[in-house]
């Protein structure tokens, strides 16, 4: 206890003498870059993205797309991925490499614009968790500050996407771990990156700030809601496995080819997933809106969720770069719709809350960020239900690894 009391003294000490600048710099820098990849995304997506092609032209573009992105790293060299910096962060301290960004930058471009089944978040926050890095080292710091610099940055590229600062401080810092938030001396810098960079962003785009999603309002909650909720943390939890079994066949699938056919296969198969059903492409976040202000039939809920689930595996497990968190945020919601169908008595945002907060706490062990995340996007009342869907999800579990970097911390002697 002493060894850990000294450790939240010195990080207080740090914060207040010496790293704050760094820290403000890292979220702002955070801020700027966020808001130049969204900005170049939404272009790139009015030119290559499936809403303004037919689905044949989408399979060409998908498919010259997978042959880029081969080029890309031939020439420029393999791009890591959040799992490969979590793992440098626990060794290293960041990043390893900052020259991985050459490649993965324009290549997770072409991926994500051209409706991909995975979304900006992972590459991004790749990047600005590297750039922590590299402002670290440039200044000389120890593997400590780098480290809370790179977690930092990681932050600040959440809140851009998310929109929720709080939140995406803390998923920060536990999609490090399987149990939880533990490199506690990183929480207030985070915290302090991620709203410097909600603060540029907001003011680079020009948004408001305000719910990304409109939930229907929630009525009065019960205690019976309660057991609600963790019915649907088991729940999430079972669509969690799901998600992780299918990718791993689909890996196994994938791996047959050398890696740059592997991108080209990739390629290919999305775009006849596309043909299929346009749930399959794309992140979902537009998707869940529409969703949000047309109800589907039952049978087209259902196969919104299966081609959603088969887009964002085979952009997983072909190596596309992207990340599977709103995704999974869309099944969730998808869910929550098809169950309020069945039992129309039950509160509607209530059962798309707690899925998608249950289905992505499952794959990535982040229930507080996750819940935070969820209902400050939503903007939701609903944190007691949603906490708990979290909680029971995790608990339920405990032996699923997708990202198999997270582990402990062991440096427990010093920060």
């Amino acid at each position: 206890m002493p060894d850990r009391t000294n450790q939240l003294a010195r990080a207080v000490v740090h914060i207040r003498s010496g790293m704050m600048g760094p820290v403000v710099a890292v979220g702002v820098i955070g801020g700027v870059v966020g808001a130049a990849y969204v900005g170049a995304m939404h272009l790139l997506g009015g030119l290559l993205g499936p809403e303004d092609h037919s689905a044949v032209v989408q399979l060409l573009i998908l498919t010259a797309v997978g042959a880029a992105v081969a080029l890309i790293t031939r020439i420029g060299g393999e791009t890591g991925d959040v799992e490969l910096l979590v793992d440098n962060i626990h060794v290293l301290g960041g990043a390893e490499d900052v020259r991985r960004l050459r490649p993965l930058i324009p290549a997770s471009l072409l991926c994500v614009s051209s409706g991909a089944g995975m979304g900006p978040e992972a590459p991004l926050v790749q990047t600005t968790g590297t750039l922590g890095t590299w402002l670290g080292t440039r200044e000389g710091r120890q593997r400590a500050d780098i480290r809370v610099l790179t977690i930092t940055g990681m932050a600040a590229g959440f809140t851009v996407l998310f929109g929720a600062p709080l939140g995406s401080a803390l998923f920060a810092l536990e999609i490090l771990h399987r149990r939880g938030l533990q490199y506690y001396e990183a929480l207030v810098p985070a915290v302090v990156g991620s709203l410097c960079g909600f603060a540029v962003y907001v003011a680079l785009s020009g948004l408001s700030i305000e719910p990304v999603w409109e939930f229907p309002e929630v009525g009065p909650l019960h205690p019976w809601h309660l057991a609600l909720a963790a019915g649907l943390g088991l729940a999430g939890g079972l669509g969690s496995v799901l998600f992780a079994a299918v990718t791993k066949v689909l890996r196994r699938g994938f791996a047959v080819f050398p890696r740059p056919a592997r991108y080209v296969a990739g390629g290919v198969t999305l775009g006849l997933l596309g043909i299929w059903s346009p749930y399959a492409l794309t992140f979902g976040e537009h998707q869940l809106g529409e969703l949000l202000d047309n109800h589907l039939t039952v049978a087209a809920l259902v196969v919104a969720v299966l081609a959603k689930l088969a887009g964002t595996t085979v952009t997983l497990a072909s190596g596309w770069k992207g990340g599977f968190i709103i995704p999974l945020f869309f099944m969730g919601a998808v869910l929550g719709q098809l169950i309020h169908a069945g039992a129309p008595a039950l509160d509607e945002s209530v059962l798309m809350a707690g899925l998608m907060v249950a289905l992505c706490v499952g794959v990535t062990k982040t229930p507080l960020g996750t819940t935070l995340v969820v209902t400050e996007m939503a903007g939701l009342p609903l944190l007691p239900v949603t906490l708990i869907a979290a909680v029971v999800s995790l608990a339920a579990t405990r032996s699923l690894t997708v990202i198999e970097t997270q582990r402990a911390r062991v440096d427990t002697s010093q920060p």
